[in-house]
């Protein structure tokens, strides 16, 4: 099993000093990214959904009713 390193060669790497370091006013040797997106960025849309706002003042409208209810049976 050969199992090669993929790190570039220092010795025939351009623009490198020796010792492996760069000179100024050179750019180093790009490294591999492990970014991804590409692509323009999408952002999302802000504020309430109108269906979750919907079904949230539902849901509270029925419990108001349940405890307004349950209240009442109490007083009679």
């Amino acid at each position: 099993m050969n199992a090669d390193n993929p790190d570039p060669d220092p010795r025939k790497t351009p623009g490198l000093e020796p010792g492996g370091s760069v000179p100024p006013g050179e750019t180093p040797p790009g490294e591999a990214s492990t970014a991804s997106g590409s692509g323009p960025r999408v952002e999302p849309p802000r504020g309430w959904a109108r269906g979750p706002l919907i079904a949230i003042v539902i849901i509270a409208v029925l419990c108001a009713a349940f405890f307004l209810v349950f209240a009442l049976s109490l007083a009679l």
